[in-house]
């Protein structure tokens, strides 16, 4: 079975974290109307690049150790 790069799931999880501040920030400088969609899908973007970052870690721990 291919395992995910590390690389490419820390890379993504930080441009989602990264998405995950800039939307609410562009909402509240009013650079972007706040709406419900616009809320939760930041709010997914960042529990989502949280999750893959902790995965990418733990992946690349345990390439390191083998």
């Amino acid at each position: 079975m291919n395992r995910p790069s590390p690389r490419l799931l820390l890379s993504l999880g930080i441009f989602l974290m990264l998405l995950g501040i800039v939307l609410p920030f562009l909402m509240v400088v009013h650079l972007l109307e706040s709406t419900f969609f616009l809320n939760f899908f930041s709010w997914g973007a960042s529990v989502t690049g949280l999750s893959l970052g902790m995965i990418g870690f733990a992946l690349y721990g345990r390439i390191r150790r083998d």
